[in-house]
């Protein structure tokens, strides 16, 4: 047996004994023989990584609320409404996570998948449960990074698609090109001609959302130069939708960084089965309105503040 997977079994003995068998942390401690210290340690890498995952079964009422009213103002077939948390950090992994619990629920077998990016769509990864092979095919709907951290387009659908068992299609291709002829010949290759086709008979399509600032991936990657950041704005830029930026109306920008997109168009999403947007804060109020208006999702996942605001008058 492997290094890892005896530290997985130790995980899940240690997370068994105390969550499903009620020990505490000192009895735990004693029957696997480890320090209460590393009990805690173990404990805490299980919340952290998706091997225990705690929810709330019962809804706040003001959120069940705004879930319906969301579903009458802009005719979705669902809505899902999360407490927004003190801490506004924390709402990419709350989001994340419902995001990956719909997921779970919604999976049937030889499904299409289709994923955008972004740190929301990340945080999820950990919650989303391992599945055998069953013909389901996940779709990246945009090109690459070439510089990153913690969160790249191609990275996320591979990992999604290794949770699955699924087959991955991915645009191999840098997400913004250097000019528009370099894109439409990374668009007319036969393999992203392939996944394209793909892309506009989804059964599913998840989508977060990204605004402009300072604390954007477009600011923190330095994927877009400040003039060009300014230049957008002034064009009337709120946000990008699979890095595509669009004013508040949902409508897409004249602006020559649009040009050189390497990702599906976002209004060919509209012929998905089901659409869902996941996306949240503050910041992302006014981008998310311009999605719906756009994109007519047949599913939102976000949090109360968010919904409370897309519920009053535009």
């Amino acid at each position: 047996m492997s290094e890892a997977d005896l530290n997985d079994d130790l995980k899940t003995r240690v997370a068994w004994l105390y969550y499903m068998e009620g020990m505490t942390q000192d009895e735990v401690a004693q029957t696997v023989g480890l320090t209460r210290a590393r009990v805690l340690r173990i404990l805490a890498s299980a919340r952290g990584d998706g091997s225990v995952q705690i929810r709330v079964t019962t809804k706040l009422s003001a959120c069940v609320e705004l879930e319906r009213r969301l579903e009458d103002l802009w005719g979705l077939e669902r809505a899902i409404v999360v407490p927004t948390p003190e801490d506004a950090s924390k709402i990419n992994g709350i989001v994340g996570a419902e995001m990956a619990r719909y997921l779970n629920t919604s999976l049937r077998p030889d499904m299409s998948i289709g994923l955008g990016w972004g740190s929301t769509l990340t945080a999820g990864v950990p919650f989303i449960e391992q599945k055998p092979a069953n013909g389901i095919k996940v779709i990246s709907l945009l090109g690459g990074l070439t510089r990153v951290s913690q969160v790249n387009p191609s990275e996320f659908a591979w990992r999604v698609a290794d949770r699955l068992s699924a087959e991955c299609f991915l645009m191999a291709g840098p997400v913004f090109a250097p000019d528009a002829a370099t894109r439409d010949a990374l668009m007319a290759h036969g393999g992203i001609v392939e996944l394209a086709e793909r892309a506009g008979s989804l059964d599913m399509a998840f989508l977060s959302l990204g605004d402009l600032t300072p604390h954007s991936i477009f600011v923190k990657y330095g994927l877009l130069t400040p003039d060009e950041i300014v230049s957008l704005e002034r064009a009337g830029a709120v946000g990008d939708i699979l890095c595509r930026f669009v004013n508040a109306q949902g409508e897409i920008v004249d602006h020559p960084v649009n040009e050189r997109v390497f990702a599906i168009p976002p209004l060919d999403l509209r012929r998905a089965r089901k659409l869902v947007l996941a996306s949240g804060g503050w910041n992302k109020v006014t981008i998310i309105r311009a999605a719906m208006k756009m994109l007519s999702p047949s599913t939102l996942i976000t949090d109360a503040d968010v919904a409370r605001r897309l519920c009053e008058a535009d």
